[in-house]
C-alpha cells in the first residue's frame, strides 16, 4: 500500500530515485538545497522505500512548478506518479486566493505529454502561448 507524506524526503533517497531513473547526479549540496528550497514535497511511499516522489516550486501566489516528478521503475504504471501528482495540485489549490487565478507549470518529458494533460495541463506552445523554454548553465 502506497502512503503519501509531506517533506520528508532524505537527502540520501532523492539521489537514490534520481539514479534509478538515470537522471542527471546531483551533489548532495544541490540536493539539500533543493530539498530545503521547495515550497512542499511530497513522497509515495511502499513501507519504508520512496517507491515515487514529486517537488513544488515557486511563489506561492502566482506561479508554482512541478519539478521532479520521478516513479521509481518498479513502481511505474502503478498509479503512483498521478497520486504524487493530484497531492500537489490539491496543495497548489490550497494557496490560491478565492476569485483569483495561479499558474501551475512544469517541463514534461518527452513522451509523457499525455501523463499529463490527463491531469488537466495543456502542452505549449498553442495560439496564445509560445513554447516553454530553458537554458543549462554549466562550466
Amino acid at each position: 500500500m502506497i502512503t503519501i507524506k509531506e517533506n520528508t524526503i532524505t537527502i540520501q533517497e532523492y539521489l537514490q530515485i534520481r539514479s534509478e531513473v538515470g537522471w542527471l547526479k546531483l551533489e548532495e549540496d544541490q540536493a539539500r538545497k533543493a530539498l530545503q528550497h521547495s515550497l512542499l514535497t511530497i513522497g509515495a511511499y511502499d513501507g519504508e522505500r520512496l517507491a515515487g516522489m514529486g517537488r513544488l516550486v515557486g511563489d506561492g501566489a502566482v506561479i508554482c512548478y512541478v519539478q521532479d516528478l520521478i516513479v521509481a521503475p518498479s513502481y511505474q504504471h502503478m498509479g503512483v506518479g498521478s497520486k504524487v501528482l493530484d497531492t500537489l495540485i490539491a496543495y497548489v489549490e490550497t494557496l490560491r486566493k478565492e476569485g483569483t487565478q495561479m499558474m501551475l507549470c512544469l517541463m514534461c518529458a518527452k513522451g509523457r505529454e499525455s501523463f499529463y494533460e490527463e491531469h488537466g495541463f495543456m502542452a505549449r506552445p498553442t495560439e496564445g502561448l509560445g513554447p516553454g523554454m530553458i537554458q543549462y548553465l554549466r562550466d
